[in-house]
């Protein structure tokens, strides 16, 4: 009997890993990262003058020349892959781009500190993640203040995915400190461990006469990687529904954004203003937009560790 006990109990584990893992895929178009945009972007005279390869996610094609960018093909991803034009400087920035591991080409997001050196006027440092999401940017960047207001975050999106699927890595260094450089001020070394991190966050959203966006939060999945992971396939980043404030596994970063913490969408207006998270959908609730990201760091804007990587590919939500 005991033996039969053991056999149950192994076929039921069995049949539960193979639930689990059978789940049917919706890919996110480009997510697959197989092709890129290649931006060739020339830095002003004043701080070197050099011509920069920034690229984007989308259908295989190269643009030169400083010009703004909108997505191509229909590519719904956004990156903070920028070309900013801040006092006449025109400065470019790439913390995310092609890698090819195992034969598979991947995303790879990696985190760095920009340096902008203008002898005798400017000498800034700013640290800069690896980050894409599914949104776009407004270009040219004019300034490194709110970040977020120069971000259009989510897209339309009415399903009810059990999770978000994909393959990834990270490579930690081995440092239990952050570096926060804003490009104002000197670098200040703060203690901590920084953290890559994926999330996807389903909203129901609506506007109101004013043109204020408001939203109550469907779905969350959300995690943080503060050490090494080996390249992991088929990934599942479970998605739980409706208030999840008293579950085990809800930590205080998968709460609410507002405030401070409000990403940023256009309104019937055409302006970009605030998504406020004003409360927790009932668990049955139909969403009207899905936030994806993927990110070298967490945390605060300009903030982070250099070096830390993440690696990320085959972006899917499963059903």
């Amino acid at each position: 009997m005991r033996k039969l006990g053991i056999l149950a109990s192994a076929l039921m584990t069995l049949f539960s890993c193979v639930g689990a893992s059978a789940l049917t895929l919706e890919k996110i178009k480009f997510g697959d990262f197989s092709s890129w945009v290649t931006r060739e972007i020339t830095e002003s005279k004043v701080i070197g003058g050099k011509t920069k390869t920034v690229y984007a996610i989308g259908p295989t094609q190269t643009i030169k020349g400083n010009v703004a960018y909108t997505p191509k093909g229909g590519s719904p991803w956004a990156s903070s892959n920028v070309y900013a034009k801040v006092s006449g400087v025109v400065k470019a920035s790439n913390t995310v781009e092609p890698a090819v591991i195992n034969g598979n080409r991947m995303a790879k997001l990696f985190t760095k500190i920009e340096q902008v050196k203008v002898l005798g006027l400017l000498n800034m440092d700013v640290m800069v993640p690896g980050t894409i999401f599914l949104g776009k940017v407004r270009e040219p960047i004019s300034s490194t203040k709110s970040p977020y207001s120069k971000m259009e975050m989510g897209m339309p999106y009415t399903k009810r995915p059990k999770a978000l699927v994909y393959d990834f890595r990270v490579d930690m260094p081995n440092v239990n400190t952050r570096v926060k450089a804003t490009g104002f001020g000197s670098k200040k070394t703060l203690q901590g461990r920084d953290n890559a991190e994926v999330y996807v966050l389903l909203q129901k959203r609506w506007e109101d006469e004013k043109g204020n966006i408001h939203a109550l939060r469907v779905g969350t999945g959300r995690e943080r990687y503060n050490r090494s992971v080996p390249l992991t396939k088929g990934h599942q980043l479970t998605i739980n529904y409706g208030d999840i404030t008293g579950k085990p596994f809800y930590k205080p970063y998968m709460g609410l954004l507002n405030g401070a913490k409000a990403y940023h969408a256009y309104n019937s207006k055409g302006k970009l203003v605030p998504v406020e998270e004003e409360g927790w959908a009932p668990a049955d609730a139909t969403p009207t937009h899905v936030l994806v990201m993927a990110s070298s760091t967490c945390g605060e804007a300009f903030i982070g560790t250099e070096g830390l990587t993440m690696y990320i590919d085959n972006i899917a939500f499963g059903f």
